[in-house]
């Protein structure tokens, strides 16, 4: 069977595509990794803290409920699940892709563990989470290794001594949930760059939109990027292990001997990730630019549009594509 489109992912990004294309009336089939709704939020640990409410945590077409407390992805979890019933998206899962190529019956094949599917234009919306970034350093360390991608939660490291390497909201984030009761090393390659107090998610997400807008208008000047107010919000719980002297950095080791030296037992890597593009890698031109007019990329960060790795930032994106692709049907 051909479809008009297949979109590979059902995280947030492939949610907002797939509701802007059916307003479109475009037909489109999510294919998604996972055992049940939820995206990579569905991994992300427990405590985490998100930096927005609900009113800007939201997909388009179905506010997220209010909470009366700080949102967690368990809430997050919770929505998607609604979102997908409320739509009836045809989401098949879980589905393994292996590869997208051009076709001879089709613009692209993609060939999956449940056999191959054709598709006029597939859009790729797998974001991050499954592609995390682990540094080259010189020597050995004997303890556990961690990453955000698998991050467990402050309890199982009580009592022990632990090294957080990243100066960004996680390693920041992470590095103050655990001094709570654990002896921390938080290890930074440059000095933390904090945002001002009174700077809130609702902050960050309203700039962030007014800048995608700015640019997909063509205008000359921009608003600011989330950026220049600094790399780290002012969660509640930074702001009290800061405020209580327990969120203490240290330049970055130069070997993990170093880490053997401290009698550190684990190590927490907080240092980001990387596209998950691999089915597609034959299709892009550097960076990561499709090769293919019919291959399309979504919520990978600011360099797929400002706040477009977000839930609420997504959608401006999602909304501009799938209009490009219903032209393509005269619709």
């Amino acid at each position: 069977m051909r479809h008009e489109v297949i979109i590979i992912g059902g995280g947030q990004a492939g949610l907002a595509c797939a509701f802007y294309l059916r307003r479109a009336g475009v037909q489109a089939v999510i294919l998604d990794n996972q055992i049940a709704p939820g995206g990579s939020w569905r991994h992300v640990w427990d405590d985490l803290v998100l930096f927005s409410d609900a009113s800007f945590s939201s997909l388009p077409g179905k506010q997220m409920p209010e909470k009366d407390r700080p949102l967690h992805p368990a809430d997050v979890v919770e929505y998607f699940e609604d979102y997908e019933k409320r739509y009836g998206f045809d989401v098949h899962r879980p589905v393994q892709v292996y590869d997208v190529r051009e076709g001879e019956d089709a613009p692209l094949i993609v060939s999956t563990d449940q056999g191959e599917m054709r598709a006029d234009h597939v859009i790729m919306a797998t974001g991050i989470q499954s592609s995390p970034c682990v540094p080259d350093f010189p020597g050995s360390f004997t303890g556990l290794t961690w990453h955000t991608a698998n991050y467990p939660g402050k309890e199982l490291f009580a009592g022990q001594k632990v090294a957080v390497l990243g100066a960004g909201n996680s390693g920041a984030q992470i590095a103050a949930e655990l001094s709570e009761n654990s002896e921390v090393y938080w290890f930074v390659r440059d000095e933390p760059n904090f945002m001002p107090d009174d700077i809130t998610g609702d902050d960050l997400f309203t700039t962030s939109r007014a800048r995608a807008l700015a640019i997909l208008r063509g205008d000359s000047e921009l608003p600011p990027a989330v950026s220049e107010f600094g790399d780290i919000v002012m969660t509640d719980v930074v702001r009290t292990a800061r405020d209580a002297g327990r969120l203490q950095w240290r330049e970055a080791f130069d070997s993990l001997n170093e880490l053997e030296e401290l009698g550190v037992e684990h190590l927490i890597w907080a240092t980001g990730f990387r596209p998950a593009l691999t089915p597609v890698r034959a299709l892009l031109d550097s960076p990561y630019e499709p090769s293919v007019d019919k291959l399309h990329l979504v919520g990978y960060g600011d360099w797929t549009g400002p706040g477009s790795a977000t839930i609420a930032g997504v959608g401006v994106f999602a909304r501009r594509l799938a209009r490009v692709i219903a032209e393509d049907y005269g619709r």
